[in-house]
């Protein structure tokens, strides 16, 4: 691979974090107008959005050079974490717990 090949490549990557940054943002701000309307009626558009933000933050990340496994595993200390310290969300509702379960469930 010569100079300009590099070049390219890391121009290319500049310009998908870009695209990524942007998506995300997108998505997130259909999130919110979702959320204003109603999710009623709406349950699979509001699945697609949060999917998608999903998808794009693990992929803005590979871009970044951080790796699925990394996310994954900053995600399960987070959840253990906020069990731990009784967040707010864990406290109210389990959902901590729930997402746990889940998880070590499918990586079964």
């Amino acid at each position: 691979m010569n100079l300009g090949d590099h070049h390219i490549d890391i121009t290319k990557n500049i310009k998908t974090i870009e695209w990524l940054k942007s998506e995300l943002l997108m998505t997130i701000a259909s999130l919110y107008e979702i959320l204003l309307k109603g999710v009623k009626g709406s349950q699979d558009l509001l699945i697609d959005v949060l999917a998608n933000i999903i998808m794009v933050t693990y992929i803005l990340g590979k871009r970044l050079g951080i790796p699925f496994t990394r996310i994954d595993m900053r995600i399960e200390d987070k959840i253990k974490l906020g069990i731990l310290e009784k967040h707010k969300i864990e406290d109210w509702h389990g959902d901590l717990s729930s997402l746990k379960q889940y998880l070590d469930k499918n990586r079964s």
